[in-house]
């Protein structure tokens, strides 16, 4: 599962929000933006290394290179709450889109 299509998409919209300035408030405030925006394509690469180590030891547990039920438990479970985290973020960054979007400039 590679979650990269919704950075595409979100990416897209919001930096052209904040590049043509439809964003009310001063130049500090879209750095501030920009700031926060980029930590969450962060987070979202590190979401997608957690869905992968996942993948990858669901894999190794059905090839039977390993029997250890335990790193495989961690992994399904670092990714669940990585992607949950992810989906809430992204939740939020839409919602806050659709806000500024519907503001009357």
């Amino acid at each position: 599962m590679d979650i990269s299509s919704f950075y595409n998409i979100s990416s897209g919209a919001i930096r052209e929000a904040v590049d043509n300035s439809k964003i009310a408030g001063s130049a500090e405030s879209t750095g501030e933006f920009a700031s926060l925006f980029d930590k969450a394509i962060e987070n979202l690469n590190t979401t997608n290394s957690y869905l992968s180590d996942a993948e990858n030891e669901e894999l190794r547990w059905a090839l039977g290179e390993t029997e250890n039920t335990h790193e495989l438990t961690i992994a399904l479970q670092k990714a669940s709450t990585a992607l949950s985290y992810t989906v809430a973020i992204r939740d939020k960054f839409l919602e806050a889109y659709r806000e500024i979007m519907q503001m009357q400039i």
